[in-house]
């Protein structure tokens, strides 16, 4: 009985977080109507309506508000029994809950993720793909992923892998719009923005420690990392994008390297990187095995010709 409870409770919650029954359901791996006879279930032995449901969005009821906080406690204490016990098993399980960028559904994650399956079966993997600035705290994850500079604040950084940016282009656009010889040229091409997680007022260009910045005038703006990258391949135009993103696109001829002489960094010359962010205090040995394999395969991509 206790174990349906739990259930119930990691149903209400996923839900809760997720805004969907679909989406919890994806993320706890069961179906979307065992999802919903969960909450259904919880909701009848609280006598109360937990979460209002409609078309587009779930919500919380007030009694919803009210149980959420005590329901993450509750599996919080659930998750470090569980780490406990796999310390004192030896065996990993339990869950991790990381948020990353949407980029990484289709570069590093996918392996990663299926390597560490397969190594520790009894760990369950909720993945949330997002290009805001998620808080580690407030989504309570085990931590998230983000790129660019790391800024400074209570949270932990963990170096993932460095990377460089540069200008790229598909060479169906090139023969129609031509190729810039200059950075002053780029004000005669359609440029193509990421607008997450903040919208850029300049791109700064390096080139031989000299810092260039160059005010952006986009002709497409998008919110998250794939769309640009499939925007420039479909030749939208001229995007700025990660080496260990844009390079194995060159190498196969879909896309062209532009002002090659420059790579975009910081306003002081800092080039970016992929790091995670978590609370401070003593992580899980899962997540801390999860975060090595991350770096691990990181590093191997990021060693794109410079």
């Amino acid at each position: 009985m206790a174990l349906d409870m739990l259930r119930e409770i990691q149903a209400f919650v996923s839900v809760a977080h997720k805004r969907s029954f679909v989406a919890a359901a994806r993320a706890l791996g069961r179906s979307p109507s065992a999802v919903t006879r969960a909450v259904q279930t919880l909701e009848d032995n609280a006598g109360s309506k937990l979460l209002n449901r409609n078309a587009n969005v779930v919500t919380l009821t007030e009694a919803g508000e009210r149980l959420l906080p005590h329901a993450e406690r509750l599996l919080d204490v659930q998750r470090d029994a569980a780490d406990e016990l796999a310390a004192l098993s030896g065996t990993a399980q339990g869950w991790i809950r990381l948020a990353v960028p949407k980029l990484l559904a289709e570069h590093v994650l996918p392996d990663v993720l299926a390597t560490f399956s397969a190594k520790h079966p009894q760990v369950t993997l909720d993945v949330q793909y997002s290009d805001e600035a998620l808080d580690p705290v407030v989504g309570k994850f085990d931590f998230v992923v983000r790129g660019a500079f790391p800024q400074s604040s209570e949270l932990i950084g963990y170096p993932l892998w460095s990377y460089r940016r540069h200008l790229y282009a598909s060479p169906a656009y090139l023969a129609r719009a031509g190729t810039p010889q200059s950075l002053e040229d780029l004000s005669s091409h359609s440029l193509v923005l990421h607008t997450a997680p903040r919208i850029l007022k300049a791109w700064h260009f390096c080139r031989d420690g000299q810092i260039t910045s160059l005010r952006t005038h986009p002709r497409l703006r998008l919110d998250s990392g794939d769309a640009v990258l499939h925007s420039t391949l479909a030749g939208a135009g001229i995007a700025r994008l990660a080496d260990w993103v844009g390079e194995p696109q060159v190498k196969t001829g879909r896309l062209v390297r532009v002002c090659p002489h420059y790579r975009l960094t910081s306003s002081t010359g800092q080039d970016p990187q992929m790091h995670a962010l978590y609370a401070a205090g003593e992580l899980p040995a899962r997540v801390r095995d999860l975060l090595k394999a991350l770096r691990h395969a990181g590093k191997s991509v990021a060693g794109a010709p410079r």
